[in-house]
């Protein structure tokens, strides 16, 4: 085993308001990870890292890297502009966050999805006064569709919808609506992705009569064994969106063909380890390592 003496440094960069044990627990096995291969992983919040801008001081990395485990889209950016390497870009972590533009990068690489609407803009003051504009929605996609709050994380803000009614009712001013694939009721995969190489996989699937099958919704899982097919598609989402690392779900459409549910930056990945026994920080850190 190599020691810390080998000199490299890097911070973990974790919200300041999200400290729950589940996550701290995550941001151990980075610092542990880390250790093993002779990495210092500091853990620092965002609001610890909070910056002046317009000073015109521009900061020499302390570090040879930066681990962006949180979602404060501005403070990636900012550290990348002072000059700091960081794991997972701020516009790919961006892309990630706001599940239309997830959909967007998919479908630029002609990736395989559910066919995909998302809101049109406007102002939160107003609203939707006239919903009119879904009939155009209702004819491609029919009844039941998905929605899906752009923001959201965990299989939460997501419906399953029967009619318009319903669809109106789950309808904020930033969601995505979303083709229903029968074939995958209750079950799909999640794909731990690490710069090319799928590194572990888990098939969920709901007993309880939910057509998600996230494991915070109640859903089981099990260690699966990934076809090359899936292994392929997954790897191209990651590329398309720009990411380093990322826990891609995948459906399974007609004839069991996957098509990418969602990409996830900042993918929670006790459930895949607790399931498999893989534990994705110790490739992370390894891929960092080879990459700085």
């Amino acid at each position: 085993m190599e020691g810390i003496s080998d000199g490299m440094k890097g911070y973990l960069v974790v919200n300041h308001f999200l400290r729950t044990e589940k996550f701290e627990e995550l941001y151990q096995w980075f610092v542990e990870a880390g250790q093993r291969i002779g990495i210092q992983v500091i853990i620092k919040t965002n609001v610890e890292l909070m910056t002046c801008l317009g000073t015109g001081a521009v900061k020499e990395p302390e570090v040879s890297f930066v681990l962006f485990w949180d979602k404060d889209i501005k403070l990636a950016k900012v550290l990348e502009g002072r000059g700091y390497r960081v794991f997972n870009s701020s516009d790919a972590i961006a892309a990630c966050d706001d599940k239309a533009l997830t959909h967007i990068a998919l479908e630029k690489a002609q990736v395989p999805m559910p066919r995909t609407w998302f809101s049109p803009m406007t102002y939160e003051n107003i609203g939707y006064p006239d919903a009119g504009f879904l009939e155009r929605i209702e004819e491609c996609l029919g009844y039941p569709m998905v929605v899906k709050e752009c923001f959201g994380s965990f299989g939460q803000q997501v419906y399953l919808c029967h009619n318009r009614e319903e669809a109106v009712k789950h309808m904020g001013r930033n969601v995505i609506f979303q083709e229903y694939i029968s074939s995958s009721f209750g079950r799909d995969i999640r794909l731990q992705v690490v710069g090319e190489q799928v590194v572990a996989g888990m098939y969920r699937y709901s007993e309880n009569g939910d057509f998600r099958a996230n494991i915070s919704n109640g859903g089981k899982m099990k260690p699966y064994t990934w076809t090359a097919k899936q292994e392929a598609l997954a790897i191209k989402s990651v590329k398309a969106i720009g990411l380093d690392f990322a826990g891609v779900d995948i459906l399974f459409g007609k004839q069991e063909e996957p098509m990418v549910c969602e990409v996830n930056s900042n993918a929670h990945f006790k459930n895949i380890f607790d399931c498999t026994g893989v534990n994705t920080a110790d490739f992370i850190m390894e891929y960092i390592k080879k990459m700085v």
